[in-house]
């Protein structure tokens, strides 16, 4: 018998307490247990679930290194399902971290640092939290393979790019979104789901956007979190309140979709990788990178 192509996908919509990682935590240990019970096998909470999104100069105070017992307990609670979390990492040297940390059978798989922290409209994650600086991916049920795209890195159409090319076949994307982030006529809703369906079409990518719900200083989260397939059709969809949506994802449709528009295998890295670097010699490269 051929080995099943399909992987039973959640996204946990909640509300977080901010700056409070017991009350989250019970939260992340209530959905854990309900995605258990319903057979899923990979479950993806919002960014920041762990601590709310408006912890500015109190990251400090909630911030936790990866071998946290918090993380640990989540990690023992996952059993073998590979569950996602967002939280305030304390790295290296002191530096902090807006992160994410896949977790499955008792330890951490898996993390990834947020690329582009927001510092646009209401938004000013650039002034409390060190930027990551590489995008990777990790297995799953095989033949998954998986990378993690906090918020406003899927709004660096490069990083996608490079997450595809480097063999991304399900895209985890934690969110904090809220109707007042950007500010004036930008529509929060409308954008994230045009955004989401174009990269899960152009690149043959199925996608779990996990969005909170709840106010928080000043900002309303406006739930919506979805599940996509690889031809960009949302599979399940939630509300505006706390909810746990659930939807099989078949490697089948990744394999017909890349087929049949093959954005991954035409990308011309070489073309790419030559005209990058003609860049680099035109204008420079910013300080801030050059210094990583």
């Amino acid at each position: 018998m051929r080995p099943s192509t399909v992987i039973k996908a959640a996204a946990a919509q909640i509300d977080c307490v901010l700056c409070d990682l017991e009350a989250n935590l019970q939260k992340h240990l209530e959905m854990i247990h309900r995605a258990r019970a319903a057979g899923v096998e990979v479950l993806l909470f919002p960014e920041m679930s762990l601590t709310g999104y408006q912890v500015g100069a109190r990251s400090v105070e909630v911030a936790i290194g990866m071998d946290d017992p918090l993380l640990g307990r989540l990690a023992d609670a996952a059993g073998d399902m590979t569950v996602v979390v967002g939280f305030v990492e304390e790295g290296f040297a002191a530096q902090f971290f807006n992160s994410a940390v896949a977790l499955k059978n008792g330890k951490a798989v898996f993390h990834h640092r947020k690329l582009n922290p927001a510092t646009y409209g209401n938004l000013d994650e650039g002034k409390y939290f060190a930027t990551g600086r590489y995008v990777e991916t990790f297995r799953l049920k095989p033949p998954f393979s998986a990378s993690v795209m906090i918020c406003a890195d899927l709004w660096n159409p490069a990083l996608v790019y490079l997450a595809a090319l480097h063999g991304t076949t399900l895209m985890f994307v934690p969110i904090c979104s809220a109707h007042e982030s950007v500010g004036g006529e930008f529509s929060n809703p409308r954008g994230w789901d045009l955004a989401l369906r174009f990269y899960a079409m152009i690149y043959g990518m199925p996608l779990i956007m996990t969005n909170r719900v709840g106010r928080e200083d000043g900002l309303t989260f406006w739930g919506g979190s979805r599940i996509l397939d690889a031809h960009g059709e949302v599979l399940a969809e939630a509300g505006e309140g706390e909810e746990l949506i659930v939807a099989d994802i078949d490697y089948q449709d990744v394999r017909e979709a890349r087929f049949g528009l093959p954005t991954v295998r035409d990308s011309n890295l070489a073309l790419i990788q030559r005209e990058v670097a003609r860049l680099v010699d035109q204008v420079g490269v910013p300080d801030s990178i050059r210094r990583e």
